[in-house]
């Protein structure tokens, strides 16, 4: 699986943009936002990566940051909306406006992206509304804020992966969120992604 691409921005479309990586292009699809935010041709990149692949298509989606992915992932959780429908939720709102969005209940923002109409908005800030604490300050990394004595989190993608790795095995965003971060101040920010969820995990269940 492609976590993350480093390399040189070769040229960019009204969705989707080509890193060039050491000679091999790859096509990432991105929102506005994340587009707005690689800059322009010949700029050195580093993209944030989720694979989609489906029995008709496989596609690599890039994000300017591990907390616009976390975002993207929980997004495509939620019945109706895909891939094409988060992307477009993602460039109509920061990460931030989002997690407000959701956490106070306002279908409203969420309204406002292509696409997205009031049914689906009221589903998705339903849905993520109790997600939506364990991913504030999601920006160009992890955090915790509003959870009573929270380590913050570094950026990177073995962060984002180790806090994914434990919300797939059925913990919560803040408590996976909690768990890494105690296990990175023990391991220390170059610590491996095996090694994060092994010591995340005795964290979590401690």
């Amino acid at each position: 699986m492609i976590a993350k691409l480093t390399g040189i921005l070769d040229e960019t479309g009204p969705d989707w943009a080509i890193i060039d990586v050491n000679g091999v292009g790859y096509l990432v699809f991105c929102s506005a936002k994340t587009l707005t935010h690689l800059g322009i041709t010949g700029d050195k990149v580093v993209v944030h990566t989720e694979m989609q692949v489906s029995e008709t298509d496989q596609r690599l989606i890039g994000f300017a940051s591990a907390g616009e992915r976390a975002w993207f992932r929980l997004l495509t959780a939620v019945q109706g909306v895909g891939s094409k429908v988060a992307l477009a939720i993602l460039s109509a709102l920061s990460v931030d406006e989002l997690q407000r969005a959701c956490a106070n209940g306002d279908s409203a923002m969420v309204a406002r992206a292509n696409g997205v109409g009031p049914k689906l908005a009221t589903r998705i800030v339903n849905e993520l509304k109790d997600k939506a604490g364990g991913l504030a300050g999601l920006t160009g990394g992890l955090g915790i804020a509003g959870e009573a004595g929270a380590v913050p989190l570094p950026a990177g993608s073995v962060t984002a992966d180790a806090v994914s790795a434990l919300q797939n095995l059925g913990f919560k965003p803040a408590v996976a969120s909690n768990a890494v971060a105690l296990a990175i101040k023990e391991l220390g920010e170059d610590a491996g992604l095996n090694d994060l969820v092994r010591v995340a995990l005795k964290r979590a269940t401690g």
